[in-house]
């Protein structure tokens, strides 16, 4: 079973505020969905999204070090 987040616990482990997090919700940035009126996260999801910006700044940083 996920674990589900709540905005407060997305702020927290991603260490930005809560409206930021809404933002990003809103945005499509960060994954979530709605319960009501009422944002909920997987946890598993914030992960990939995680693991994946780091897997695109990585390539960027290996792009710009071989072009010098």
């Amino acid at each position: 079973m996920p674990e589900i987040l709540t905005p407060k616990e997305v702020a927290n482990y991603l260490k930005m505020s809560v409206l930021t997090v809404y933002k990003h919700a809103k945005e499509g940035v960060i994954p979530g969905f709605r319960v009501g009126n009422s944002w909920r996260f997987d946890k598993t999801k914030i992960d990939e999204l995680l693991v994946g910006t780091q897997v695109k700044n990585d390539l960027a940083v290996l792009r710009s070090a071989t072009m010098r």
